[in-house]
Parts: C-alpha cells; sequence; structure tokens
C-alpha cells in the first residue's frame, strides 16, 4: 500500500468478513483508558477488506439503548491490551473523550477523510503510510 493509494474502511458487520478466530472478537467488550476509567463499549469494528485487517475500533459510550450514545474511533495501534473482555487503550479516558467523533451511520471511511486528524490526535502513523507496520491485533 502507498500513500497515494489508500483503501476504505469498511464496518466488518456489513461484510461477510469474519475474525479468524472468534475468540479474539472484541466487539461488545468494554473498553479501558490506560487510567482505569471505563470509556464504553466496543460497538464494532473497521476493516480494509483488500488486507482483511482491523484497522479501528468503534468505541460507543453514554445514551440509552443507544439513542444519544456518542462513539469514537480508536486506531488499534492505540490499543495497548486486551484480556478478560477488557480492550486496554493507551490514552486516559479524558484524552479518547476529546478525540475527534464520527458519524456512526457511516458504513464506509475514506482514509483521507478525518483519518488523517484521528490518527495525528493519536500520535501514530496512519495504516497507508509507506513503512507502517501493523500491531499485531487483537493482542490475545
Amino acid at each position: 500500500m502507498t500513500e497515494e493509494e489508500p483503501v476504505g474502511l469498511v464496518r466488518i458487520d456489513d461484510t461477510d468478513l469474519t475474525l479468524a478466530r472468534m475468540e479474539d472478537d472484541v466487539r461488545g467488550d468494554t473498553a479501558v483508558g490506560s487510567d482505569g476509567e471505563e470509556i464504553g463499549k466496543v460497538a464494532s469494528l473497521y476493516v480494509d477488506e483488500p488486507e482483511r485487517r482491523v484497522r479501528l475500533l468503534d468505541v460507543e459510550s453514554g445514551g440509552l439503548l443507544g439513542l444519544g450514545a456518542e462513539h469514537r474511533l480508536i486506531p488499534v495501534d492505540a490499543v495497548v491490551s486486551v484480556a478478560d473482555r477488557k480492550v486496554v487503550i493507551g490514552r486516559t479516558r479524558a484524552e479518547i473523550a476529546q478525540a475527534p467523533g464520527y458519524d456512526p451511520t457511516l458504513k464506509e471511511i475514506e482514509p483521507l477523510d478525518n483519518l488523517d486528524e484521528l490518527y495525528g490526535y493519536y500520535g501514530m502513523t496512519p495504516f497507508w503510510v509507506p513503512g507502517y507496520r501493523y500491531p499485531g491485533y487483537p493482542f490475545r
């Protein structure tokens, strides 16, 4: 993949793709900040189909039965560990709350549509930049 040819991301729930091992599925797991505070639940995963890699977690917080909930995209590169149905993110809850939001009704996300801003906020190299190394998600 080159910087000139980024691919779009799709919600895994809207594809025929499955994870290689179902026990690695973090959807429904609790996302926790590096300060130990709960952020929310992993609502979905965004993947790039050509490489069959999870790139972003959609973490949902607040609201009642999904109404009024806030969503944050978190690069898998920010995940520190996954164990006991908890996904630990390498940022505090307050830092994640300040991250760029997004519209959870989007079924596809173009990498250059605010993802530069998202990866910049987290201080991470975007997956479409030459030399990027996949973090080995899901860390179980």
